[in-house]
């Protein structure tokens, strides 16, 4: 592997007097280039960023059109024109072993423009070269000669193995980290590891509490039948589902009991009993989490999984004789890696709006903050927020004593019409002996009860009118004992109240309804268990689970019971987390391994 480090970076130091030689000179051009090289790997990585089209033009010879590419050192590699080659004139032609090939790109550099060396010291070095062209190399490689390219694997993705014998491994593999209300692919992986003639089934059920697939179950069921693979070929299944706005901060994806069963040619193979995957929760949007890992890689990951000096351009199959050879095809899908450069985003946008419809995510409700605007009230974007905040001020003027009353002007507090509340506090501006410098405190109440600040804080007792038909409120203010102060500062927030029926007290519970998929379940001591919930009439919505009794063992946030160490029967409480009202119970009998298998021989 190619040592690609072109850092730390070191450049030139001028001083009155310094004498330049041309180690100086190349030391400054070295450094611009390891600098532009270095934000190039970085930022656009190794690959095509233009053109560089393969076409068999005959049986003998092959254009290339123009294009550029970076390679995996940063360099940039410019074919100015389209070129026609024969096979038989690039380097690596007479190497090829076999009848594939790899046609491959690498950066060049060639001395160029000889002049007269006026300074010579050695007679056989009268001339020298004043250029150095940048240009390419085009050659062949073949294919049990090609490197392999090698990808640093990051935490974005977490495995889980279902079964791994010495045929077949099988693995369900997914985004470590899922957004809320949105949808994620998973993948069950299946690889054959042998020669062995022989073909899998597999059949499964994972039970996905946190998610939904496009059937609104919360079961994945895996149905892989008498698949053939040859040794190193992989099978892949897509499964997508949408992750529900459940609480907590992560969830688990189980294999539910007794359905996991796989066949090698008809005959039984052993699979796990017990598979558990933990998938993390956030808030965050896919795009932030993808961002937030692909940056958690450092340079060492980085120069691990550098592509190396060279740019793959396709892969052509070769008819040979004894003493001649004919191209039978070449292939560029799957073997020419582009880069995507920010030039053109806007036309990929374009391009993808082709084949991804943006999902509409119902249920999630965005409450936004207004930030401050200048006129000390928050500007109104046209939105209708949850929530507003902002500063206002009442001037006092001069000769202001206990007991006067003063009013702000009328503040737009921008949540629009309608049932609002404010509340104000005053705040104010102290030094903080804790950090070394001033911090900004807001007392909502009564100011009185701070009374070791009383040298800054006011006294001052308020009361707001909320003007509801106009969108706004005033402030009024009463000082409760005498102030120097010409100016007042308070900052307000303001709730915005759902109209009528949103508050959720007339809500019609007729005919709603939700029930356990399996009310009843008996399961060994430790054992883990899905409840499952069925709505009747309502649209899904987020579930809370509790056990009514101490003792009975545990259950997640989204529904995977754990049973205790003891016997006995226990209680679980469903219910919708908005609207508690409607809720189910479900029941776990948990008996011990060897009571459990002695009742069923009987």
């Amino acid at each position: 592997m190619n040592n690609n480090q072109i850092y730390p970076f070191e450049r030139n130091r001028y001083y009155a007097g310094k004498m330049l030689t041309s180690a100086d000179f190349q030391a400054e051009q070295t450094y611009f280039n390891n600098k532009r090289r270095f934000l190039n790997s970085l930022m656009f990585g190794s690959g095509v960023a233009c053109g560089l089209g393969v076409v068999s033009l005959d049986d003998l010879s092959i254009l290339v059109e123009s294009g550029a590419a970076f390679d995996g050192m940063g360099r940039e590699i410019v074919v100015e024109s389209a070129v026609v080659k024969k096979l038989s004139a690039l380097e690596g032609f007479d190497k090829l072993k076999t009848d594939t090939a790899a046609l491959c790109l690498r950066y060049q550099e060639k001395d160029a423009h000889t002049v007269y060396s006026v300074s010579h010291t050695d007679p056989d070095k009268e001339y020298e070269f004043n250029r150095i062209s940048e240009g390419y190399e085009l050659y062949l490689v073949d294919r049990d000669d090609l490197p392999q390219d090698f990808t640093m694997e990051t935490d974005f993705i977490t495995h889980g193995s279902l079964l791994r014998n010495s045929d077949f491994a099988v693995e369900f593999l997914m985004p470590a980290t899922v957004s809320r209300g949105r949808g994620v692919k998973a993948l069950l992986k299946i690889r054959k590891r042998s020669d062995a003639d022989k073909a899998l089934t597999y059949h499964g059920v994972l039970q996905i509490p946190a998610f939904l697939t496009p059937e609104g179950t919360h079961e994945i069921e895996l149905a892989v039948d008498e698949l053939s693979l040859k040794q190193g070929e992989t099978a892949v299944y897509e499964y997508w589902m949408t992750t529900q706005d459940v609480a907590g901060s992560e969830t688990n994806i189980i294999l539910k009991s007794g359905t996991a069963r796989a066949y090698e040619n008809d005959e039984a193979v052993n699979v796990p009993a017990n598979f558990t995957m933990t998938i993390n929760l956030s808030d965050l949007p896919p795009r932030s989490i993808v961002t937030q890992e692909i940056g958690r890689m450092n340079l060492e990951m980085k120069g691990i999984g550098s592509q190396g000096d060279f740019i793959k351009l396709a892969v052509i199959k070769l008819m040979r004789t004894d003493s001649a050879y004919i191209i039978e095809s070449v292939r560029e899908t799957g073997i020419k890696h582009y880069v995507t450069a920010p030039a053109q985003a806007d036309l990929q946008s374009e391009y993808m709006e082709y084949f991804v419809k943006e999902a509409d995510i119902t249920g999630s409700r965005v409450q936004v903050v207004k930030k401050d605007s200048e006129e000390g009230h928050s500007a109104y974007s046209g939105e209708i927020p949850e929530v507003a905040t902002g500063t206002l001020e009442v001037p006092l003027g001069e000769n202001s004593r206990k007991g006067d009353i003063f009013y702000s002007g009328e503040i737009m507090h921008g949540l629009g019409k309608g049932n609002v509340y404010v509340e104000v506090g005053y705040e104010y501006i102290k030094e903080d002996s804790s950090i070394g410098e001033a911090s900004k405190s807001t007392i909502y109440g009564n100011p009185d009860l701070f009374a070791n600040d009383q040298k800054i804080v006011v006294n001052v007792e308020t009361a707001v009118r909320v003007l509801n038909d106009k969108g706004s409120f005033i402030v009024a203010a009463r000082l409760l004992d005498n102030v120097d102060f010409l100016v007042l500062s308070f900052r307000w927030v303001a709730l915005k109240f759902p109209a009528s029926n949103d508050l959720g007290l007339l809500d019609d519970y007729t005919g709603k309804s939700i029930s356990a998929e399996t009310p009843t379940v008996v399961m060994g001591t430790k054992e883990t268990h899905f409840f499952g919930v069925t709505y009747n009439n309502m649209p899904p919505c987020s579930i809370t689970y509790e056990l009514t009794e101490s003792g009975s063992g545990e259950i997640s946030s989204d529904g995977v019971y754990t049973a205790p160490a003891k016997e006995g029967v226990y209680e679980i409480r469903i219910y919708c987390t908005d609207m508690p009202v409607i809720c189910t119970y479900a029941y776990a009998i948990v008996k011990k391994k060897g009571l459990e298998e002695e009742n069923g021989s009987e």
